[in-house]
């Protein structure tokens, strides 16, 4: 279980709205899922508490998480007794059959060993599309996904600067391998359960056997494997989010963003913990990324726009990067916000294929396909990734209006960008 925060009534924080999630999702009803702890909260949390045998102290503390925890990560564990079945295991919690069967891939569904433990997934989805999205939201997550759907691979491939593990997950068996990562930019956290949710998707079509969209999802798996790394930038997503609010990590970005006091704080922070910017690090034309934002006054760390050091100087960019070695990739999608605009070359180069699919993920999305302005358009992933392999990448500015986006706003983010996700996984 993840380390949650201790919340009492009066606290606000994004702990907070984990809380109200839980507590929807377990069918009461603390209003709006706004990270407030007021008067109805707190009433709806010693109206659980009680309903779970705890002290009705109205303090979300361990014991109340733990009891709370089965609602964020969409799953129980059932003890197997006398006379249980898959099919009445399922009825009992009101879901689906092939969804308890898909997270115990090794039960015999009528021959049940009793006192033996049963994955059983809630009826709600996993990934949520009302609360705040900090790395703890994250890590909920995927520790939800990956008991629905244990076919999902999950592997940390390094440590942000503050040390949370940047995560990659993985589903499918093809041969082709396309990656799509998000949130190399603090505030633009949104992306990150766009991702999610998009996993989420696929996965349960998998196991339903219906399609999403026009697609045969197993079909799809079969032939390509997706990589998602879904959260690049998680100490940054922390700041911006509300999930760090003190300790000497947050006093350095306070003063980090003292030295440009026109971008708001923490609104406008982009960057890593450290200060740099993640998506100017990578060694496209990195020294002249840097010359064009010193020449712009980014000349230490920042909010945004500083290019470190030197490139590859920062570990979550590192990891991206080395990651990319690994596996090769076909095709790679990293996501962004905002503007409605999807970016396919690095300068005047445009792999082969780009230039059709650039036209289908326009086509499916409403977006439009447009060059990077110069000042934009070196040291960024996409433009090593075409740089280094020749193969199309795309950078796509999802979702309209100032950043950081609301999350009111991912459900409609979702439908237009759902489209792309899958046209980059088909041949």
């Amino acid at each position: 279980m993840e380390n949650l925060e201790l919340i009492r009534p009066g606290s606000r924080s994004p702990y907070t709205e984990l809380a109200q999630l839980g507590l929807k999702r377990a069918g009461f009803d603390p209003g709006k899922i706004d990270g407030d702890f007021g008067k109805r909260t707190l009433g709806t949390v010693t109206e659980f508490q009680k309903s779970s045998g705890l002290s009705p102290d109205g303090v979300v503390g361990p014991e109340t998480w733990a009891a709370l925890y089965p609602y964020l990560t969409g799953f129980i564990t059932h003890k197997v007794t006398k006379g249980d079945s898959l099919y009445l295991i399922a009825k009992k919690y009101g879901t689906s059959l092939a969804l308890v069967k898909a997270a115990n891939p090794d039960a015999v569904p009528e021959n049940l060993t009793v006192g033996s433990e049963v994955i059983v997934p809630l009826s709600f989805p996993v990934v949520p599309d009302c609360v705040t999205f900090t790395p703890t939201a994250l890590a909920i997550s995927i520790e939800g996904l990956r008991a629905r759907y244990p076919f999902i691979t999950s592997e940390i491939v390094g440590r942000s600067v503050m040390g949370k593990p940047l995560y990659t997950l993985t589903v499918g068996t093809g041969d082709r391998s396309v990656f799509y990562n998000a949130a190399h930019h603090a505030n633009e956290w949104i992306t990150s359960p766009l991702l999610m949710t998009f996993l989420e998707n696929l996965c349960r079509s998998v196991v339903t056997g219906e399609r999403l969209g026009e697609y045969d999802v197993k079909n799809l798996l079969e032939k390509t494997t997706l990589h998602i790394m879904p959260m690049v930038n998680p100490d940054g997503v922390s700041l911006v989010t509300g999930e760090l609010t003190q300790g000497k990590h947050f006093d350095k970005a306070r003063v980090f963003s003292g030295d440009y006091p026109f971008v708001l704080f923490p609104d406008g922070w982009k960057a890593n913990i450290s200060g740099v910017d993640p998506n100017l690090q990578y060694p496209a034309g990195w020294e002249t990324a840097r010359d064009i934002k010193f020449a712009e006054g980014w000349v230490s760390p920042s909010p945004r726009d500083f290019v470190g050091r030197a490139a590859l100087s920062i570990p979550e960019s590192r990891a991206v990067y080395d990651y990319t070695l690994k596996n090769s990739f076909d095709l790679t999608i990293s996501y962004h916000t905002q503007g409605g605009v999807i970016y396919w070359k690095y300068g005047e180069k445009a792999p082969e294929g780009s230039d059709v699919l650039v036209r289908d993920f326009a086509a499916v999305s409403g977006y439009e396909a447009e060059d990077v302005p110069a000042a934009s358009g070196y040291a960024g992933y996409k433009d090593w990734f075409i740089d280094k392999y020749g193969k199309p990448g795309f950078t796509i500015e999802a979702g309209r209006g100032d950043n950081p986006l609301p999350i009111n706003q991912l459900p409609e983010i979702y439908r237009e960008n759902e489209g792309i996700l899958l046209r980059g996984l088909r041949p």
